[in-house]
């Protein structure tokens, strides 16, 4: 009994470092992003987020962020934010539009880990749609065209995935090209 005791332990000691090795480190902006550091660690060296850096930094977000998770976010790149009417990011830097800030912010986290191999099992499931619920209490709805994976707000905007998988510590980051809003 003891034996076997001592077995299943090393077999899951085995399977699970297998595991945690097996997560590759990503090139996002230039920058390596390492598994086994966390979702603000390793965006604030990625020169695509700065603006996303930024905004979670004037959020009151980079604490939850740095928590245990694990977190899904479907990070904008600084080019995605550029899309947005001329001063929108600048307006809701203001102290006064923190909270605005946070409901959009937290619109782009989805609890758990869901790589891209877990939301197209989810589009599959769903017959072409996968609705996520968001953090802000929000939906956004993945799907794919072709081979790439794409997000739909609650507004009909649509971002596409342009790096999956960045794996975290404390979760996964999937890199957009556009910000998804929440319904106003």
């Amino acid at each position: 009994m003891k034996t076997r005791k001592i077995l299943s332990v090393a077999l899951f000691a085995l399977v699970f470092g297998a595991t945690s090795f097996a997560q590759k480190t990503v090139m996002v902006g230039g920058a390596a992003m390492y598994p086994t550091k966390n979702i603000i660690e390793n965006a604030v060296n990625s020169k695509d987020h700065t603006t996303l850096v930024a905004a979670v930094k004037a959020a009151d977000l980079v604490g939850t962020l740095q928590g245990k998770g694990p977190f899904t976010v479907f990070a904008p790149t600084n080019a995605a934010f550029d899309k947005l009417p001329m001063g929108t990011v600048e307006t809701l830097l203001k102290p006064e539009n923190k909270k605005m800030l946070q409901t959009i912010l937290t619109y782009h986290v989805v609890a758990g880990k869901m790589n891209a191999s877990d939301i197209a099992k989810a589009i599959k499931m769903g017959k072409g749609k996968a609705t996520m619920k968001t953090v802000s209490g929000g939906t956004l709805t993945a799907w794919m065209k072709g081979k790439k994976m794409y997000i739909t707000d609650e507004n009909g905007g649509m971002s596409m995935v342009t790096i999956a998988d960045v794996n975290q510590s404390n979760g996964v980051i999937h890199v957009i090209d556009t910000v998804v809003l929440p319904k106003s």
